[in-house]
């Protein structure tokens, strides 16, 4: 019984520890400028938060993912301007010590697209929905090079991270990414922080935007990490949170 008993103890402190440690390394800054922060949220994921000025809602700070594996990176997201593009890049390439292979917008706007042409100086390929790429040349913003219909799958270093269309809510060619080794999500615009309110609809489909999360739901029961667009990183709560926001009328 005393033996059990032990065991137990040790387990639970085990288990307290690993809680404890992940607490700390998903709020860990690990870069910041006046410009640009990056944050690690689990042991391979890193957000990166830029800033853009907007009519209606002001200074609007921007998320993006770094997903790593090896010696390889993939990015979400571009930061909104190329200055911060080239401090991401260099801060990859020099603390990461690691390759940028990809970055993939993951729908038109400004927001993740406005620092592509540094990516693209850079010599680093761009994949975004063949949707995406057909808004951006539309609207006249920076263009990525590389198209897929309704899934990505690219390899980084001994892994996969994967991005995929489940239907139209914040645009109507908005992409989700996963990294299942940590069972992180870039919601991107999709999906939006607790307590924001809708935002930007100029470009949405609301009617649609629940469904598609609710897709999200079913096909990633086992995420642990959320990230939005804007605002802070949270759990699966997020997504419970974004189909209750427009589901109401």
């Amino acid at each position: 019984m005393k033996f059990s008993l032990a065991i137990l103890l040790l387990a639970t402190i085990a288990a307290k520890s690993d809680y404890q440690r992940e607490s700390a390394e998903a709020s860990k800054v690990v870069y910041q400028s006046d410009d640009l922060t990056i944050v690690q949220v689990s042991k391979n994921t890193f957000v990166h938060t830029s800033f853009l000025s907007t009519e209606s809602f002001g200074k609007v700070s921007c998320n993006g993912l770094i997903v790593k594996n090896g010696k390889e990176t993939v990015v979400f997201d571009t930061p909104t301007h190329d200055k911060e593009s080239k401090e991401l890049i260099t801060w990859i390439k020099g603390d990461l010590n690691c390759k940028v292979k990809a970055v993939i917008p993951t729908h038109f706007h400004d927001d993740c697209v406005g620092g592509l042409k540094e990516f693209q100086r850079s010599k680093i390929p761009s994949y975004a929905n063949e949707k995406t790429i057909a808004y951006a040349k539309q609207k006249g913003f920076n263009v990525p090079e590389h198209a897929f219909t309704n899934s990505l799958a690219l390899t980084i270093g001994a892994t996969k991270v994967y991005a995929a269309f489940w239907g139209e809510g914040h645009t109507r060619d908005n992409v989700v990414g996963y990294f299942p080794d940590d069972e992180v999500m870039f919601g991107g615009c999709l999906i939006k922080e607790l307590q924001a309110e809708k935002g930007n609809l100029a470009d949405a489909n609301v009617q649609a935007w629940p469904a598609t999360v609710e897709k999200l739901k079913r096909e990633y029961p086992n995420v642990k990490v959320v990230v939005p667009g804007h605002g802070k990183v949270g759990d699966q709560s997020l997504l419970d949170y974004t189909i209750r926001l427009f589901q109401q009328p």
